[in-house]
């Protein structure tokens, strides 16, 4: 799990974490087809650093195996005390399967919440060393689906201080039936209902979905079908598009041509 510097305030989302179990294939995955590169990570041989130019964007690790999870990409969110919010987590009937474990400069928690949707928590302990992404755009949006958008809003706000009035805490929003989570300014994860817990296909069921932006989501529906990819769906946007795929190994991940997908809802 290696973190650099987290976006934004407290308790807001800061990273993405691809748990795969072969790091040399995901590589040449996301490579050929996000055009990321990779600089090795600070905990050893199986992570690695995703860039975009000179951005740390993500994180790849072959973990799945190691941590007997699922192959996924996961978020993060910054907190101030991995302890406490990992006993927050307990505390609201989440589950924390791993940690808090101290790993390179900081200190992390893997969990899910009530309907089983697994995200993670990060404490920096260390000085930053890589530059946080430019302000004027974010490496990944998030949008949790869940059985009830409301009801998981409760849950985060109470684990992560969502609106709680401290200096540089998240703030929530509702707009046609789901939660917008807000961070200094810049609309960063949406929460929507309507997920199945027992559902046999994985984009029904209670997940959070990583969006990265592309230039074309066409072509890179293409680049992962070279790849050993698949298309999951897709679907038009009016003044874009996305689709949703498999990389070789299983994970879910969306792209999307709509620089604002967080800002607006795109339905």
């Amino acid at each position: 799990m290696p973190m650099p510097a987290p976006l934004t305030g407290s308790a807001a989302p800061c990273w993405v974490n691809l748990m795969t179990r072969d790091l040399g294939a995901a590589q040449a995955f996301y490579g050929a087809v996000l055009g990321w590169s990779f600089r090795p990570g600070r905990l050893g041989q199986e992570f690695s650093v995703a860039r975009r130019g000179d951005v740390p964007v993500a994180g790849i690790g072959a973990t799945a195996t190691a941590y007997r999870v699922a192959v996924a990409w996961t978020p993060y969110f910054a907190v101030p005390d991995a302890n406490a919010a990992a006993s927050r987590i307990r505390e609201r009937s989440g589950t924390v399967a791993v940690g808090p474990l101290a790993l390179g400069k900081g200190r992390g928690v893997l969990a899910a919440d009530r309907d089983g949707a697994v995200f993670g928590v990060w404490e920096r302990t260390g000085p930053a060393t890589s530059p946080p992404a430019p302000d004027d755009h974010s490496h990944a949006w998030l949008r949790l689906h869940t059985r009830n958008a409301f009801d998981a809003a409760i849950f985060y706000g109470e684990v992560l201080g969502w609106a709680s009035g401290r200096p540089g805490c998240c703030e929530v929003s509702y707009e046609k039936d789901e939660v917008v989570v807000e961070c200094r300014g810049r609309r960063l994860a949406r929460i929507g209902s309507g997920a199945v817990e027992a559902a046999p296909d994985p984009t029904v069921r209670p997940h959070w979905q990583v969006y990265f932006p592309v230039a074309d989501v066409a072509a890179t529906v293409d680049a992962a079908r070279e790849n050993g990819g698949a298309l999951v769906g897709r679907r038009p946007l009016g003044r874009g598009g996305e689709a949703t795929l498999l990389d070789p190994d299983g994970a879910l991940f969306t792209v999307t041509d709509v620089p604002e997908l967080a800002v607006a809802d795109p339905r």
